[in-house]
């Protein structure tokens, strides 16, 4: 059971996420630290719902881009800080994600946006950057062997052909079908993204991270109810546009 002084130290550390303050998160785990809370729980109960309440408010148009930059800044100062107080084997991530825009298109404002979230929910991310061949996707997941998550950005038309040989590509390389690819940016849809083989799609970066968090923590079965419910959202925006 949470006592009240954890429970502080928890609402202070999201709001020191929230607001962008690195230094006053540095300081807030320091305390819990000192107070004896459990490293996981800081993370979990403090870092990250902070991070999620500027995700939230950036797709309900509350926040913009500087704001989830600063909040991205303070939520690294925090998994920077904690990760030495680990103990042996354990990672404050909860797994590990590929992301990258395909070869020829060089637009990474929207995927630098994806590698922050999945970042604040707690993904190890390796950014591959922009540019990105099938041959270096492929590479990567190779020597990325605890991978789940790959990410596969396109922001132009002339590209989408490239996506769909990302995709094949990497199916061939997951002999142990551990990876779910997820696609993403101007030029896909959800009906491209079924016709290229992935496993799912998302219009933007929050509802990216929080589907990747489903597919590590829960079933086949919730990772698909939480794209229903993603798809559903994107009907409803549509429809209040319209």
């Amino acid at each position: 059971m949470t006592s009240q002084l954890e429970q502080e130290i928890f609402n202070e550390l999201a709001a020191s996420v929230e607001l962008g303050r690195p230094r006053d998160t540095e300081k807030i785990l320091g305390r819990g630290i000192e107070e004896g809370v459990s490293v996981k729980d800081l993370i979990r109960n403090g870092l990250m719902p902070g991070m999620r309440k500027v995700g939230a408010d950036f797709k309900d148009d509350e926040a913009d881009i500087p704001k989830l930059l600063c909040a991205a800044r303070a939520m690294q100062k925090g998994i920077d800080v904690l990760q030495p107080y680990l103990k042996e084997g354990e990672d404050a991530h909860i797994g590990k994600a590929i992301i990258g825009t395909v070869e020829g298109d060089l637009h990474e404002v929207g995927k630098n946006l994806v590698v922050i979230m999945f970042r604040s929910v707690g993904f190890d991310v390796v950014d591959l950057g922009v540019d990105v061949s099938d041959r270096q996707f492929v590479k990567a997941v190779q020597e990325n062997p605890d991978v789940r998550i790959v990410c596969v950005s396109s922001l132009l038309t002339t590209t989408m052909a490239a996506v769909k040989e990302v995709v094949r590509k990497i199916r061939i390389a997951d002999k142990e079908n551990r990876i779910r690819i997820m696609v993403g940016g101007g030029s896909v849809t959800d009906a491209f993204a079924r016709e290229a083989g992935a496993d799912a799609y998302t219009e933007n970066a929050v509802d990216a991270a929080e589907l990747a968090r489903a597919i590590i923590f829960g079933t086949e079965e919730e990772a698909a109810k939480k794209m229903e419910k993603v798809m559903l959202n994107k009907k409803i925006r549509a429809g209040e546009s319209e």
